[in-house]
């Protein structure tokens, strides 16, 4: 398999399901293949693709491990928020 070099920014659950999605459809996996890898079931990896806002940390930390991805936390680029509110 050929390594696919990416970076990409997410800052929402949907971005972050949507990362998740083309990496694994890249891949050549199903969710059921992912979900397997994982140690998840099927409709998490459903769930965390759509966005769902309840998922884990855990979770998303089983699906890097199993991707073969990182997480690296950065500062975010643009002006900066005054107020949290503003992130979203």
């Amino acid at each position: 398999m050929q390594e696919i070099p990416m970076s990409h920014i997410a800052r929402s659950p949907r971005q972050l399901g949507n990362l998740i999605q083309r990496t694994r459809k890249q891949r050549g996996l199903t969710q059921t293949d992912l979900a397997n890898l994982a140690g998840l079931r099927q409709e998490m990896i459903s769930k965390i693709e759509t966005g769902h806002e309840g998922t884990k940390l855990s979770s998303i930390y089983a699906l890097f491990a199993a991707l073969d991805l990182e997480l690296v936390v950065d500062t975010r680029s643009g002006r900066p928020a005054k107020d949290i509110e503003d992130i979203f």
